[in-house]
């Protein structure tokens, strides 16, 4: 896609007209980018334990708990392999917040109930991203749970529409990009106060984040958890990023976490502490809800 832009810069503009005229190609004629032989370079990431991607190469990629790697395209996958201690499947809308859980290997830790995998698209996820997304919640077995953690704000509730629904751009390939079984984890600004993060460290809206709120809202079918965390944000007037966790004190958490709180030593002062509570409780909680429903 990017060397299509570069044949011609001046006639295109930017990168967002050549990606949309390909959407529009691809739309009229009932077909995907790839059957257009045209493909966008992935940017997204997945770390954490318990997948290999086997590659029409003869490569494998073995996803590390520690060390990212970057999601193949699908026309270059050959087949997957998921070990079976594999618990959890956690989407990240967020690189920044994406490397620290890699940095505190949370796809392995103590506090998780099992192994996991991380996956990252770096905000609006690329096709690939949302390829492997799909992938997974399509045939891992139901008791593994397929979350997604964005910002509590209109623009994270957008992001995570993407993932679950699809994009209105590429409504054409929805059935080969929308994951529909995935969850949202959080973050909920309406949760918040009962982690001991008060109002005044969240941020303002801004005229951008209320429009695209209401654009929201406008949507057919849209969950009833969205519309009123979407209601709450405009109610307030403020916004929860994922980073605002960092704000907790650790006391804060004691009601909540109970046996996860299990912290490796030298993780006591890291500013991503909070933020591995609030997940170990939530996943944790998601993995008993998926368990209990599976059959």
């Amino acid at each position: 896609m990017r060397d299509m832009y570069y044949k011609d810069v001046q006639l295109f503009g930017t990168q967002l007209t050549v990606d949309r005229l390909v959407d529009d190609l691809a739309a009229t004629f009932q077909l995907g980018r790839a059957d257009l032989n045209v493909r966008a370079s992935s940017k997204g990431l997945m770390c954490g334990s318990g997948l290999r991607v086997h590659l029409n190469s003869g490569e494998t990629v073995t996803v590390s708990d520690s060390e990212p790697a970057l999601i193949p395209c699908a026309e270059d996958i050959c087949q997957f392999e998921v070990d079976n201690g594999l618990a959890w499947v956690l989407v990240v809308e967020k690189d920044a917040v994406f490397q620290t859980l890699c940095r505190l290997r949370l796809g392995t830790h103590s506090s998780l109930p099992g192994q996991g995998l991380l996956i990252t698209g770096k905000g609006y996820p690329d096709v690939a991203t949302r390829q492997l997304v799909k992938t997974l919640s399509e045939n891992l077995h139901s008791r593994i749970p397929v979350m997604v953690l964005v910002d509590g704000d209109a623009y994270g509730i957008d992001i995570l529409s993407v993932y679950k629904n699809g994009s209105t751009r590429m409504q054409h390939e929805k059935e080969h990009l929308a994951a529909a079984r995935v969850q949202w984890l959080g973050l909920w600004s309406s949760e918040l106060a009962g982690f001991g993060v008060q109002k005044d460290v969240l941020l303002p809206i801004t005229k951008h984040d209320e429009k695209k709120a209401r654009s929201l809202l406008k949507r057919e079918n849209i969950p009833e958890k969205w519309r009123k965390e979407l209601q709450h944000m405009l109610f307030t007037r403020r916004k929860a990023e994922i980073e605002v966790l960092s704000a907790v004190r650790s006391t804060d958490y004691a009601a909540d976490i109970g046996h996860t709180n299990s912290i490796r030593a030298g993780e006591a002062g890291n500013s991503g502490v909070p933020l591995l509570r609030y997940l170990a409780t939530k996943i944790a909680a998601a993995c008993r809800e998926a368990n209990h429903l599976c059959p």
